[in-house]
């Protein structure tokens, strides 16, 4: 590890990986340091299929080909009452190579990430704790301070800091620049299982999101690799973590109320412990300063429902990436240039995080939705693909809105 860098990246996530492997693909001197050792476990193994293009930049498509993982062609939803929705098969909508898209496994999968910014000449440290970044006297960042094992801290000189640290985010809760959004404090309950009942056909590697019976919380259903599934329960923070006892107590009393999933796990087997997450959905006042740049969850973080997570962490990195290597060539690594993505980026994001905020009201079905505007399924399935930067996409939101304030309407005169 040397004590000067063009660019350091913080944190081995898709987010930080891909900025690091874009940067030192352009001939800059780029470290990658990662707190953890490598592989290392992560939950949010499905991905959106608009992953192909970042993933494609990256000259990683092939990889993911042979890769062994549960290929993913569509996702469906099952409501409180155990109503199947008609699968969304993307092919249907896109019949390119981009329509199929991967059940991953997270450690896996960001090593190979990890691996590749490597490949691509950076110089990539797992095992490495960010101690501090460091500012010089005009604000702008000027390098980091880390730490390796037992070894003493070092100071490490650069001119552009990218921080992926995940849900962490260093920089922006160093500079207090962090806003949770106080509808979206969800939770996290899951476990892996074996042999869990998947779906037929191209159907077999779908996401299936299920709501319970009393719909306070729902069900991810995710079809690994291996014969494995992913399962969890997510709802309010509150709702699944305060006052109801252990977590795994809480996991299997929403399991039994969610019917479309019991079925599924009749014959199937526990692998494993029961884990935990809180999952705040947050953005940051500011995505970028004089220096420094955002990408990942560290920039902000929405909601597990449409595995839109490592999808954006891979768009913002490439994004991000592309947007250092035009500053350090041109010598301007101000705000306005490290930051000159972020605009579309958060744009295109806020759709997503309409579509979660409809999936959380209760009163708002998508398959009534999809009966009431066929008309609608198109840009539906845009939005579950992750193609939001596409114009039009966001009209759908015009008659979603109008719905979802007669349903609420209706149901308060009940």
């Amino acid at each position: 590890m040397k004590s000067q860098y063009d660019c350091v990246v913080i944190g081995g996530g898709p987010g930080g990986s891909s900025a690091a492997a874009i940067v030192a693909e352009a001939g800059c001197d780029t470290l990658l340091i990662e707190r953890e050792a490598v592989p290392r476990f992560h939950v949010g193994e499905s991905l959106m299929p608009e992953t192909f293009w970042p993933l494609q930049r990256l000259g990683l498509t092939d990889r993911l080909r042979t890769s062994g993982w549960q290929v993913k062609k569509s996702v469906q939803f099952i409501t409180h009452k155990g109503t199947e929705s008609d699968p969304f098969f993307f092919r249907e909508h896109d019949d390119r190579d981009c329509s199929e898209t991967w059940q991953v496994e997270r450690s896996e999968f960001d090593k190979m990430l990890f691996d590749r910014a490597a490949e691509l000449g950076a110089d990539c440290y797992d095992r490495t704790r960010l101690v501090d970044v460091r500012f010089d006297e005009s604000g702008a960042a000027c390098g980091v301070v880390v730490k390796q094992a037992d070894d003493e801290l070092k100071e490490i000189d650069c001119r552009v800091v990218v921080d992926g640290t995940g849900q962490q985010s260093f920089i922006a809760n160093k500079l207090g620049l962090k806003q949770v959004d106080p509808d979206l404090k969800k939770a996290a309950i899951w476990t892996y299982y074996k042999d869990a009942v998947r779906g037929e056909g191209d159907n077999e590697g779908a996401t299936i999101i299920m709501n319970t019976a009393n719909k306070e919380a729902w069900f991810w259903f995710i079809p690994l690799s291996r014969g494995i599934t992913s399962i969890g329960c997510v709802s309010d923070n509150d709702y699944l973590l305060k006052g109801r006892g252990k977590p795994e107590d809480v996991f299997f009393e929403e399991l039994k109320r969610c019917p479309g999933l019991k079925s599924r796990l009749a014959n199937a087997t526990q692998l494993g412990d029961i884990r935990t997450a809180k999952e705040f959905s947050y953005m940051t006042k500011a995505n970028s300063g004089d220096g420094w740049v955002l990408v990942g969850d560290a920039l902000g973080f929405i909601d597990p429902v449409y595995s839109s997570g490592v999808y954006f962490a891979l768009e913002m990195g490439v994004r991000a990436g592309d947007a250092v290597v035009e500053g350090l060539k041109s010598g301007d690594l101000s705000e306005k240039q490290l930051g000159s993505w972020c605009g579309d980026f958060k744009e295109g994001a806020r759709l997503i995080r309409k579509l979660v905020h409809a999936f959380y009201t209760k009163e708002f079905s998508i398959g009534r939705f999809m009966k009431e505007h066929p008309e609608h399924r198109g840009s539906v399935t845009n939005l579950l693909i992750g193609r939001i930067f596409d114009e039009g996409t966001a009209k759908v939101f015009d008659d979603m809105d109008a719905s979802i304030s007669r349903a609420k309407a209706a149901a308060a005169q009940m």
